[in-house]
């Protein structure tokens, strides 16, 4: 299915990974981290519902999983299959560790035991969000929509605009809520484990999508990115 293919399943992931977040481990992101510090600014004054920990918990692990995104893409862009396999091998691995602890009862959705599940699942979109960061594809950062739906509004035909790369743009939005309607479904009807196993294997189909990708090349209408250049996302 190609590159965009891959990062358009990408994007559903994080849509069904925030949804089993938010929904089954108390009002936390692990993957829009915007939410997670308006969530602390919720908490901080004593707004009922809303966890300082599991925000904070959440923003620390993302920012760890980030750093090491941005090693591996540091260490092994020039071997963009290998880079984004590995990058997406690790994620995999974080949430089935999550899926597993949850299934066994080792972790659950209640108490302190559920800061390791969003610790694990935060990382590994810290990661993710790294990784498509050096990768440098406009419009596909997989994790926030904000400048994707900026991007279809202001340079939209209303707006005198020439909607440039309006397809992209709008398959993001399309898979992101996708991806969130499926999470939510699996936490009303099937639960938090059944959830996260999902979301493992989804993962690990992605995986096995960069492992068998041809088109490692620069996609047809992308300039190639410097290393180093990022995406604005908010």
């Amino acid at each position: 299915m190609g590159l965009w293919g891959v990062l358009a399943a990408l994007t559903l992931t994080t849509g069904l990974i925030d949804a089993v977040s938010y929904l089954g481990l108390g009002h936390v992101f692990v993957a829009n981290m915007t939410g997670n510090v308006v969530f602390m600014g919720f908490a901080l004054p004593g707004a009922k519902g809303f966890s300082l920990a599991a925000s904070v918990i959440a923003l620390g692990a993302f920012l760890v999983g980030a750093v090491v995104g941005g090693r591996m893409g540091t260490s092994w862009g020039h071997k963009r299959r290998w880079w984004l396999t590995a990058a997406s091998a690790t994620q995999l691995s974080l949430a089935t560790v999550a899926a597993v602890a949850t299934a066994t009862g080792a972790l659950g959705p209640g108490g302190d035991a559920r800061f390791w599940v969003i610790a694990l699942l935060a990382a590994g979109t810290g990661l993710q969000n790294a990784t498509v960061r050096k990768l440098a594809i406009p419009d596909f950062t997989t994790t926030v929509l904000t400048l994707t739906l900026t991007g279809l509004a202001a340079d939209s035909t209303p707006a005198g605009g020439t909607n440039p790369r309006a397809l992209r743009r709008s398959v993001s939005v399309a898979a992101m809520l996708a991806g969130a309607v499926a999470g939510a479904a699996l936490m009303i009807h099937a639960g938090l484990t059944t959830a996260l196993g999902v979301t493992a294997g989804v993962l690990a189909c992605i995986t096995t999508g960069f492992a068998v990708l041809t088109d490692f090349d620069t996609p047809r209408g992308h300039a190639p990115a410097k290393q180093g250049r990022a995406l604005s996302s908010s």
